[in-house]
């Protein structure tokens, strides 16, 4: 109790609370610009933090972090762009939402469902640090190749109209993700040689070049409307907070079940967001009566994503504060600081700084609902984005693109990368291939790839994946989540079909 009173003095202290209130506003709007990532974000504020004790600056931190989190909701649901690689899932019913006239109701329903994410990971974080951590840690190579296997079954739920399609979209993910570095050998691979290539595609130039060029390329084919001022989302800018919170906590089992899965795919290092959130969504979906209107601008669906990559804060510190594992890049970042101050992260944190990681806990809240404030005081602001003529919004997102791509490695090479990904993004657009597979082959190609050769490079025995028990749950699970998306998939247009049959 003494700890516990400790830390929340130093966390509750009206010094740090400011520099919360700002690091969390600062990790909104940070996301909220495609390109400008989480991670980035905490790497800016990290050199911030060495003068402050080291829970403030820890607190500092986790603000921008919680905040970064829900800020990439807002390009998502307005622009159709995701913020961040953990607001992919986002743009499939939020951003039609908006285009239906209820941009506000989009941006609500995120705010809310990201709040509770996360206070729902933080409760789990309390209570089930030490066991999940244990869980996580015992996992090799194996268990974590099959379980990316799982995740790739996502694939068949997000395929949209054609199958096939949707497989070629993942195909060509997959083989996007092995040009470049071999990340066992280092050696060059796939890049034909071509120096723009040798690198390999840096994941976020990917993503941006798929969803934001192709995007804001479609949305100038019709040069009429760009000179009559034709706006980017039209519909009412205003919002019922309220309402829209009554309505999230109306679907209690999607936001509980989707927390904890962004909890136990943050848990898992090298998981995280970009991962959780596609997850959470897919098992929304599967779970649904009505699975054929996700992709039309849902609720379910705004927040099985949202609460699924919120969720990933809490899970992500279970790791890092039970055994001193970073589960994710900004966990690493947050032990550095931990280290600059000399604390020693790993078992015996939480015995030897416990009035410390009791802070951390209360950073969190606190800083859930410093991000729920920021964003419901600034929604009538971020919606006026909406009042903006496309002339004015394509440009201007296109410079922060671009900018974003560049400050990633500080390459040219990136930027040219950046137009030929993004015209191959908007060729796939306008053939009706789904995107969403195709950054999900992207994400999770070079993590199987890399825990496939180490599990063979330890024991090249291939019945391991069968017979180690974990690993076993997993490949039966994508099994039997492949058939019953095809046997969704197939019924749905068998429906279809028969509807348009006895159609007058």
């Amino acid at each position: 109790m003494d700890a516990f009173l400790l830390g929340a003095g130093q966390v509750l202290s009206v010094e740090t609370l400011i520099y919360m209130l700002l690091g969390s506003i600062a990790g909104i709007i940070a996301a909220a610009i495609p390109g400008f990532t989480v991670t980035m974000a905490i790497v800016l504020t990290l050199p911030l933090t060495f003068t402050m004790d080291p829970l403030q600056g820890i607190a500092v931190m986790l603000s921008v972090y919680v905040g970064g989190y829900t800020g990439g909701l807002i390009s998502a649901a307005l622009l159709g762009i995701p913020g961040t690689p953990s607001s992919v899932a986002t743009t499939f019913d939020a951003f039609p939402m908006s285009r239906n006239g209820e941009p506000g109701r989009a941006l609500s329903i995120g705010v809310w469902a990201s709040f509770f994410g996360t206070v729902i990971s933080t409760a789990v974080l309390i209570v089930a640090a030490p066991p999940l951590a244990i869980f996580a840690v015992k996992l090799g190579p194996w268990e974590y190749f099959s379980l990316i296997v799982f995740a790739l079954t996502i694939v068949a739920s997000l395929v949209g109209h054609s199958l096939q399609r949707g497989l070629i979209a993942a195909l060509i993910g997959l083989a996007i993700s092995t040009v470049g570095t071999d990340p066992i050998l280092g050696r060059p691979r796939f890049d034909f040689g071509i120096e723009m290539l040798a690198a390999g595609l840096p994941f976020l130039v990917v993503l941006i070049g798929i969803f934001a060029i192709s995007q804001l390329a479609s949305e100038v084919e019709d040069a009429g409307k760009i000179k009559s001022g034709q706006k980017l989302v039209t519909g009412e800018i205003d919002f019922k907070t309220w309402a829209v919170m009554k309505e999230v906590l109306m679907r209690p089992v999607n936001l509980v079940r989707s927390s904890i899965v962004g909890v136990l795919i943050g848990a898992l290092p090298g998981a995280g967001g970009s991962i959780a959130n596609l997850v959470a969504y897919d098992q929304a979906k599967r779970a649904s009566k009505t699975p054929e209107k996700f992709g039309t601008g849902i609720t379910d669906g705004v927040v099985a994503s949202e609460a699924g990559n919120s969720a990933t804060a809490g899970g992500g510190l279970i790791p890092l504060i039970a055994l001193g594992i970073p589960g994710s890049a900004v966990d690493a970042i947050l032990m550095a600081s931990l280290m600059v101050h000399g604390i020693s992260v790993g078992p015996r944190l939480i015995m030897d700084n416990a009035d410390l990681v009791y802070g951390m806990f209360i950073a969190m809240v606190v800083a859930s609902f410093m991000m729920l404030v920021v964003c419901v005081l600034s929604m009538r602001a971020f919606l006026r984005v909406a009042e903006v003529p496309k002339w004015v919004v394509v440009p201007v997102v296109l410079v922060c693109c671009v900018v974003g791509s560049f400050a990633l490695n500080n390459r040219v090479n990136d930027l040219y990368l950046l137009g030929f990904i993004g015209l191959f993004g908007y060729a796939l657009r306008a053939l009706d291939y789904p995107l969403a597979p195709l950054v999900l082959g992207v994400i999770l190609g070079p993590i199987a790839e890399t825990n496939l050769r180490r599990a063979l490079m330890t024991d090249d025995d291939w019945s391991l994946f069968l017979t180690r028990p974990v690993s076993l749950i997993f490949l039966i699970a994508a099994v039997a989540s492949v058939a019953w998306a095809v046997r969704a998939h197939f019924k749905s247009k068998k429906t279809q079909e028969n509807a348009e049959g006895t159609a007058p």
